[in-house]
């Protein structure tokens, strides 16, 4: 899946000056190629997808590099900064526990990760009783998978390990949150692909039309796969790809369903949780439970941490030492994280995204029924959306459009990462929960101004 690339060419661009932009040397910045081409050299090609700014210092909502230019923020660093950028209080934490003089001991127990596991059980839907801290979403997608299968072994033998996720689906870099994932050409690399993953049409209303359930009991049934073959299903709350969600009348038969065939149902939070979609799971708009959530991303204010969140029935399968991690529950982590879950639970941030999230997507459906000929559609929930450019008349995802609407945003210094999902068609935007209502809008009519000028260009 090879998407199109930003070059390093720097470009005169209009000058700007807000009260939350500004923009005043040629984008990129001439002096900053030179960290561009050091990149371009030493890491893999496959880091070099997003806008060629080098960030410097980013705070709140916005963002700046080292020669005055200031953005606003729409990426969240992909969905991280739901508090905001290094927010003062996560930074005093941070600091606490580096003066304090530890931020590593492996599973060794620490206090800030007895109180954080603690936290996100608490937080977590009724019955839930135990987090498995770790690094990264993949991490935790890998070790739900993991659980799933020893448990489906367990109540099923050694025919009950099958998983079952959804066409255009991502779940991680790894192996087996791969070929978990959506896209074949994401698994062509894989020379023996694990037979026992299997994928079904999503029911998002748009690139998929049918949304009845029985569209996933037929998509099984010609697969020759049965309930007595599947330890799990798993989902994205919301699809990343387009911040698309399923239809709920689908969700609860499929909860249903996986209950009456003792099927886990996990639940990938890893974009979609702490708040972002006007909930603190975005799962909570289905109306459902799900048996294991996979957090990451917004948990911690910035900081690489994931979680499993799950039943002891299934979480308590391994013994001491047979499902560890590195960095599991590091100190320093685990700190701003629960001050970061502190912020988000004190100012309502849940609540905020709700909110806001009502005025944003009201602009930006302006938006499309005003060039409806080439947006397709407006997905998502709270502070959450994304955007999907089409070729005219059609459906097919317009690349070259999506692209060019990225590259105009940070010339006019509004933060967004590359376009992303099926045909590389979607710009997806997603600011810090904490963002000024004024700043959000500010952002919004950048983003028109930008889709008006790529027609006309």
């Amino acid at each position: 899946m090879a998407y199109l690339t930003f070059d390093f060419v720097p470009r005169d661009v209009k000058k700007i000056k807000t009260k939350y932009r500004e923009i005043k040397t040629a984008i990129p910045n001439p002096q900053s190629v030179p960290v561009l081409k050091q990149l371009k050299k030493y890491e893999p090609r496959s880091m070099g997808g997003q806008p060629p700014i080098v960030w410097h210092r980013a705070e709140g909502f916005s963002v700046w590099d080292e020669y005055g230019n200031r953005w606003i923020d729409f990426s969240s660093g992909v969905l991280v900064a739901n508090c905001g950028h290094l927010r003062e209080e996560v930074k005093k934490e941070i600091v606490a526990q580096l003066e304090q003089g530890l931020i590593h001991n492996y599973c060794f127990p620490n206090v800030p990760r007895a109180e954080l596991a603690k936290k996100l059980v608490s937080i977590a839907p009724e019955g839930f009783d135990k987090c498995f801290l770790l690094t990264t979403g993949a991490e935790a997608v890998e070790n739900a998978i993991k659980i799933a299968r020893t448990y489906g072994r367990k109540i099923g033998g050694d025919r009950k390990i099958g998983i079952v996720s959804f066409d255009n689906s991502f779940h991680g870099r790894t192996l087996g949150a791969q070929m978990a994932g959506g896209f074949p050409s994401l698994k062509e690399w894989i020379v023996n692909l694990d037979k026992d993953f299997h994928q079904v049409p999503f029911p998002d209303g748009y690139i998929n039309e049918d949304t009845s359930f029985e569209s996933f009991k037929s998509a099984l049934k010609a697969k020759g796969v049965t309930p007595d073959m599947i330890a799990a299903v798993i989902t994205e709350a919301y699809q990343g790809g387009i911040a698309g969600f399923a239809d709920v009348e689908y969700m609860q038969k499929l909860r249903q369903w996986c209950t009456e065939n003792k099927v886990l149902l996990i639940d990938d939070e890893v974009q979609a949780g702490f708040g972002r979609t006007g909930r603190m799971f975005a799962i909570e708009h289905y109306g459902i439970e799900p048996d294991i959530i996979c957090c990451g991303k917004g948990i911690s204010g910035g900081l690489p941490l994931s979680a499993v969140l799950g039943k002891s029935e299934f979480m308590d399968l391994y013994g001491p030492g047979e499902m560890t991690s590195t960095h599991s529950g590091n100190p320093l982590i685990c700190r701003a994280a629960l001050k970061s879950i502190e912020l988000i639970i004190k100012e309502d941030l849940v609540g905020r995204s709700a909110r806001l999230g009502e005025i944003f997507h009201r602009e930006l459906n302006k938006i499309k029924d005003t060039y409806s000929d080439i947006i397709g559609a407006v997905k998502g929930k709270g502070l959450l959306a994304g955007i999907l450019f089409r070729k005219a008349g059609t459906k097919t995802p317009d690349a070259e459009i999506a692209f060019k609407v990225v590259e105009k945003c940070f010339q006019k210094g509004l933060m967004v990462y590359a376009p992303l999902g099926p045909g590389g068609g979607t710009v997806k935007i997603n600011p810090p929960l904490i963002i000024a209502e004024d700043a959000m809008l500010e952002g919004i009519l950048v983003f028109q101004e930008v889709v008006q000028e790529t027609l006309n260009s």
